[in-house]
């Protein structure tokens, strides 16, 4: 199975990177809509698309609004997004406020519930909070053979409520904002620092790490040393738009 990395950068997109969206095309699940959502349509294989957000912030969700250019002459027949109740609500009357966006685009709306979801393919998606301002959610698919799981938009930390969710995934995408030496903003924005997510991946004994959500300031981007990451856990992998991982 595929996954395709569609837009890895965070908080706005730049020349060389899109914001966060992750696809899978088989199985027709995506992971945030970002700027990069409109590439879905390059990737669409399935008759019905679900898209399961991780929060609402504007880089993770305005890429809803590219749905009639996704969907346009697709056979699809079903376009459901996926998230926490509130946030869904919050995007649906803001985002698509008449004044901003006139015509809803061909969706609906599925709150999550307490519930892992059964997805095509046999896989069973997981779900849990995270610390970030406004919160947000991470995620985790496990096949018979074969796990993923993805956290952004939360702080990485050794003690986090989500190191124990991860443990032993196969490969997991996770946040890289900031190079080390950011540690006070990353705080303050809820982010994560490169070290401590390296260090996150080592005591979680997941099998493959990929950076992604990486600060759109070109000089700090720069500052990433993907060698500091690989010195604490050696699988590390700075994700890059258009990405595809066989899992």
């Amino acid at each position: 199975m595929k996954l395709v990395l569609l837009g890895t950068s965070g908080y706005h997109n730049t020349d060389r990177r899109q914001t966060t969206c992750l696809m899978l095309p088989e199985i027709g699940v995506v992971f945030d809509a970002g700027t990069a959502f409109y590439r879905v349509r390059d990737w669409l294989r399935t008759s019905e698309l679900d898209v399961y957000l991780t929060h609402a912030h504007l880089d993770h969700c305005v890429g809803l609004t590219f749905l009639f250019t996704v969907l346009y002459q697709k056979e699809v027949t079903r376009t459901t997004v996926h998230g926490e109740a509130a946030k869904l609500e919050s995007i649906r009357q803001h985002l698509f406020h008449p004044d901003l966006f006139p015509v809803l685009p061909p969706l609906s709306w599925q709150p999550l519930g307490q519930q892992p979801i059964e997805l095509r393919g046999g896989g069973k998606l997981t779900w849990w909070p995270q610390k970030h301002p406004g919160g947000s959610l991470g995620y985790r698919i496990d096949w018979k053979d074969r796990s993923l799981a993805f956290v952004t938009d939360t702080i990485a930390d050794l003690a986090a409520d989500y190191v124990p969710r991860i443990r032993g995934v196969d490969v997991l995408i996770h946040e890289c904002t900031f190079a080390d030496g950011y540690e006070e903003l990353a705080e303050k924005s809820g982010h994560s620092c490169l070290t401590p997510v390296a260090q996150v991946a080592r005591l979680a004994n997941v099998g493959r790490l990929l950076l992604t959500h990486v600060d759109p300031t070109i000089e700090r981007e720069r500052k990433i040393d993907i060698e500091v990451a690989r010195a604490v856990f050696p699988k590390t992998e700075m994700a890059e738009d258009g990405m595809v991982i066989e899992l």
